[in-house]
Order: structure tokens, then C-alpha cells, then sequence
């Protein structure tokens, strides 16, 4: 089969369109035959380096969305089954195995293309707003990075819930109206936010921010945080450590809690399927849905992880295989 792997961490140029065999299942897997992957942040810091070492030859890639090509006996899947999940190995491939229990099968009024959206972004963003964050109607929110892929969802599900006021960050002011129009009431750059925010609310500041960014966002975020409110980190895309002082929250009646759906996948998988039902139906209802930015082949990757990096689109990045 075709895929693309890598023999060390570098630019975009160390990624190899090759042959490779199809991998096998094992105990409780089944094998997909992918029909489409998306290219998430996490991507370029695992082929970097900045997510461990190794092992070589590595596949990149957290989800893909497909049909089942082979399962066990006596399993909820069938060939021919339509399905979202989360490989283990990567999934940049025409074939990934997958455990059952992060498998899940998609409606039939969903398309492929809009499926593949889904998986990360979709799953994370709905535990983060309704299980970590608690987010109530009234609240005032902040959304950091709000018009990548994770921001893109919480607006749209933040709104759904019908959240009072809800104000996305962004690193450029073009990305304003794209931000709008998924549901922030208020857009601001990472350079004003803190300001902005207090503005908003009257000196109060935001009771929920969700914070992927890290480094001086972070310490930038707490200053704009109301009393009692919540700080949910989960990433740290700005490649830097975010810190605060422990002043900044017992005094204030405030917390920080964090989250990682990579640590959910092998730690607690469980937790992961009542999610994907109630996103599943969302999208197929089209109450939610990801603009797709832009759909690559499998053989010019390098290309979508240059668009990537170069942050200058809207919505998910989708490799067809």
C-alpha cells in the first residue's frame, strides 16, 4: 500500500510518499481502508521532533475516516462499515489499524470528506466546553486561536449552547470575519486581548478562557480571568511553556485545569464514545459543520503541511488517499 513515513525530523521535505505492507490486526482491531485524513497541528510537531523521539520509520496523522476492510469475529463492525477513528501508527496510509473501542461508525447522510473533519477537533472541543470547562449560558468565554480548527468548533458549539458572550482571538485580523460568522460577538488579536476582554466586561474579565497557545498567553490569560473562573489548557502550540504563580489562583477563587485528548486515547478510551455519538449527530444534522480549507492527495502532503505551518487558511486541511 501507499503511505507516508519518515526516517528523521526536519522541514516538510523529510516526508516519503513510499510502498509500505499492510499492517495486520490483532486482538480486538480493525483494519480501514481510509478514504480521508486531516492534517492537525500536532502533525508538524511530531514530524519536527518537538513530541519525543522516534521510533523510525514514523507515520504521522491522529485520525482518519473511511470503511472498515477487516475485523474480528464476534465484532460490532462489519466490512464495509463507514467510520471515523483513531489509528494507532499514524494515518497517513491507504490502510490503518485501529482499536475497536476508538472506532466509530457514521451516519449515512454524512459524507466522508465532512467526517474526516471531525475526529480531533470535533470530540476535543465538546469535552473541553461541556466537561472541563463547564461552560454555562451566562458566561463570558475566550477562545484563543479561534479560527483553527479546535477555535472553529468550540465558536460553533459554544453558541449552540447558547453561551452569553463569546470572544475568539485571533493572530490575524483578516481571519476576523471567518471568526464572526461561526459565532464570536468579539474578535480580538493576541497582542490587545487582555485589555479587550476586561473592556468587555466591565473590569470583570472572562469566566471561561480556553488556552492552546501557551508561553505569554497564558500568563496574559490569568490577567483577564474573573474571580472563580477557569483556565483550560490543552496545548501549547506557541511551543513555549505557559507559567502562573500560585497567588494567581487561591486567592482568587480561580483554577486552571487541563486536558489532553492523546492521553484520553490511551488512558481512558472509553470516555471517548459518548462523545463522538452526540458530534456525530450534530454534524450529520448539520447544526455543526468545518469549512474544509483545502484537500490535498496523499502524495503531495508536503504541500498541505507547508499550508499548515504557513497558518494562512480557514477551517480543517484534509488529505484524500
Amino acid at each position: 500500500m501507499k503511505a507516508v513515513i519518515q526516517t528523521e525530523f526536519g522541514d516538510p521535505s523529510v516526508l516519503k510518499y513510499e510502498d509500505v505492507d499492510v499492517p495486520k490486526i490483532g486482538k480486538h482491531e480493525v483494519l480501514i481502508k481510509v478514504a480521508y485524513t486531516s492534517v492537525n497541528y500536532a502533525d508538524i510537531k511530531k514530524r519536527i521532533g518537538n513530541k519525543g523521539r522516534g521510533p523510525f520509520p514514523l507515520m504521522l496523522g491522529l485520525d482518519a475516516a473511511g470503511t472498515i476492510e477487516e475485523a474480528p469475529k464476534n465484532s460490532i463492525f462489519s466490512k464495509g462499515d463507514r467510520v471515523i477513528a483513531f489509528p494507532k501508527g499514524g494515518s497517513y496510509a491507504e490502510f490503518v489499524v485501529a482499536n475497536e473501542q476508538l472506532v466509530y461508525k457514521i451516519p449515512d447522510t454524512l459524507p466522508l470528506d465532512k467526517a474526516a473533519t471531525m475526529p480531533t477537533v470535533s470530540i476535543l472541543s465538546y469535552i473541553l466546553l461541556h466537561e472541563i470547562g463547564q461552560v454555562k449560558k451566562t458566561d463570558t468565554i475566550v477562545i484563543h486561536s479561534a479560527a483553527g480548527g479546535v477555535g472553529s468548533m468550540l465558536l460553533q458549539l459554544a453558541k449552540l449552547a447558547g453561551v452569553q458572550k463569546i470572544i475568539g482571538t485571533v493572530g490575524n485580523s483578516n481571519k476576523e470575519n471567518y471568526v464572526k460568522r461561526l459565532g464570536a460577538d468579539v474578535v480580538c488579536t493576541y497582542e490587545t486581548f487582555a485589555e479587550d476582554v476586561l473592556s468587555q466586561t466591565a473590569n470583570l474579565g472572562a469566566t471561561v478562557i480556553f488556552d492552546s497557545v501557551a508561553g505569554e498567553i497564558t500568563s496574559r490569560s490569568i490577567d483577564c480571568l474573573a474571580l472563580y473562573g477557569t483556565l483550560v489548557q490543552f496545548g501549547n502550540s506557541s511551543g513555549k511553556a505557559g507559567n502562573f504563580k500560585t497567588s494567581d489562583v487561591h486567592s482568587s477563587c480561580r483554577n486552571v485545569k487541563g486536558f489532553s485528548l492523546g492521553t484520553t486515547r490511551k488512558y481512558d478510551p472509553a470516555r471517548l464514545a459518548p462523545v463522538a455519538d452526540i458530534v456525530l449527530d450534530l454534524f450529520a444534522s448539520k447544526k455543526i459543520t468545518l469549512p474544509i480549507a483545502n484537500i490535498f492527495d496523499l502524495s503531495d502532503v508536503i504541500q498541505a503541511h507547508r499550508l499548515i505551518e504557513s497558518r494562512k487558511y480557514e477551517g480543517k486541511v484534509l488529505i484524500k488517499i
